[in-house]
C-alpha cells in the first residue's frame, strides 16, 4: 500500500451528524474507499496512531489479512481488492440480487395527521413498506391511525431500544405488523424472547457480532435479523451473521442510510445476499449529505445494485469531500 488519507467530516443537512472516510491508494493509484457512520470517540485517534504503520508499505493478499478491527478500513480493502480484479462488491461478498425493495423510514410527527399525510406522499412515491419510528407515548395510535388509512399497507416498526415492557408492545400487535425492531436493550435476550412469544409480528434484533447472535438464536428470541454492516468491524463478519440467521430461517433486513453514501453502498452490497428477504433500508434522509455517484437511495421502491462497475460501485467526489472535510490525516 502506497498511501493512506482520512477525513473527519461533519455532515451539513440533517442532525450534522459525524463521519470518517478511508481512503486507501496501491502502487499502482489505484483507490479503496470505506466509511465509518457516527465513530466513537477515539476512533479518530486510533486511526491515526495505528493504521500507517499497518498498511503503509505492507502487502496483502485478501481483506481477511488486514487485521485492523476497523469497519471503514476493512470496506476500503475491499473496495480496493475488488476494483483490482474487476469485480462488483456484492458478487464479490456472494451477492446474487440486481435490485432491492426498500422500506422508508418516518420519525415521529408534530401530529398523527401530519404522519399520515407523511405516509400518503410515500405510498404516492412508489413505497410498499413503511417503518415508523415510534417510542413509548408515541406508538399505539399513530400506528393505529396509519393502519386505519392504509389497510393493506406492509408496516413494521422501530422501537430504538427504548421500551422496558411488553404491554404497549403486545397491544401493537393487533394491527397487522410486519416486524417490531429493536423493541428493548439489545443485551436483554429474555425480554426479546418473552415478546416473541406473545405476538404475531416478527421480532428483529441488532448485533454487533455473531457470539450475540447466537444467543438471540439459542432462545428463539427473534425471528429477524436487522443487519447493520457498519456495526460489525468487517464484511466477512457480517456475512457470517447473515448465513447464521438465514440457516436458522430467520428473515434478515440490511440497513444502514446514514453517512456520506459509502457506508450505504457497502449495505446495498450486503442487502443483495440470499438471506436477506425483508426490504432494505438505506432511504433515511438527508440525501443531500452524500458525495458518491450515482446516489445510494431508492426510486419508486426500488434500490438497484451496481453490477457494471468493479468495487462499491460508485464514484467519489473528492472535491466536495475535501471541501467538507473538517481534519485529515495522511500517510
Amino acid at each position: 500500500m502506497r498511501e493512506l488519507e482520512v477525513f473527519r467530516l461533519v455532515l451539513p443537512f440533517g442532525r450534522k451528524s459525524e463521519t470518517l472516510l478511508v481512503k486507501l491508494t496501491d502502487h499502482g493509484g489505484m483507490t479503496g474507499w470505506g466509511e465509518v457512520t457516527s465513530p466513537r470517540p477515539k476512533t479518530w485517534s486510533r486511526l491515526e496512531e495505528s493504521l500507517a504503520a499497518l498498511l503503509i508499505g505492507v502487502d496483502w493478499e485478501h481483506p481477511d489479512t488486514v487485521p485492523s478491527g476497523d469497519s471503514a478500513v476493512d470496506m476500503a480493502c475491499w473496495d480496493l481488492w475488488t476494483k483490482m480484479r474487476g469485480v462488483p462488491l456484492a458478487e464479490a461478498i456472494g451477492g446474487t440480487r440486481t435490485s432491492l425493495m426498500a422500506t422508508v423510514r418516518l420519525a415521529p410527527d408534530l401530529s398523527i395527521e401530519s404522519l399520515v399525510s407523511r405516509v400518503n406522499q410515500q405510498v404516492c412515491a412508489g413505497y410498499g413498506h413503511v417503518t415508523l419510528d415510534i417510542r413509548p407515548g408515541w406508538d399505539v395510535e399513530p400506528v393505529r391511525a396509519v393502519r386505519q388509512a392504509y389497510p393493506a399497507l406492509t408496516l413494521a416498526v422501530d422501537c430504538g431500544n427504548a421500551y422496558s415492557d411488553l404491554g404497549q408492545l403486545v397491544a401493537l400487535d393487533s394491527y397487522g405488523l410486519e416486524v417490531i425492531e429493536r423493541p428493548f436493550d439489545s443485551g436483554d435476550v429474555h425480554a426479546h424472547a418473552s415478546l416473541q412469544d406473545q405476538v404475531a409480528a416478527s421480532v428483529a434484533v441488532e448485533v454487533g457480532s455473531t457470539a450475540d447472535l447466537d444467543d438471540y438464536l439459542t432462545l428463539r428470541a427473534a425471528r429477524v435479523l436487522l443487519l447493520r454492516p457498519a456495526a460489525f468491524p468487517s464484511l466477512s463478519e457480517t456475512r457470517r451473521a447473515h448465513d447464521r440467521a438465514a440457516a436458522a430461517g430467520w428473515d434478515i433486513q440490511c440497513a444502514g442510510g446514514q453517512g456520506a453514501g459509502l457506508a450505504r453502498a457497502a449495505t446495498v452490497a450486503v442487502a443483495s445476499l440470499p438471506g436477506c428477504t425483508l426490504p432494505c433500508d438505506v432511504t433515511q434522509p438527508p440525501r443531500q449529505n452524500q458525495i458518491v455517484t450515482p446516489i445510494v437511495g431508492a426510486n419508486a421502491g426500488v434500490i438497484a445494485v451496481p453490477l457494471t462497475q468493479s468495487g462499491l460501485g460508485h464514484d467519489i467526489d473528492e472535491t466536495r469531500l475535501r471541501k467538507l472535510a473538517k481534519d485529515t490525516f495522511h500517510a
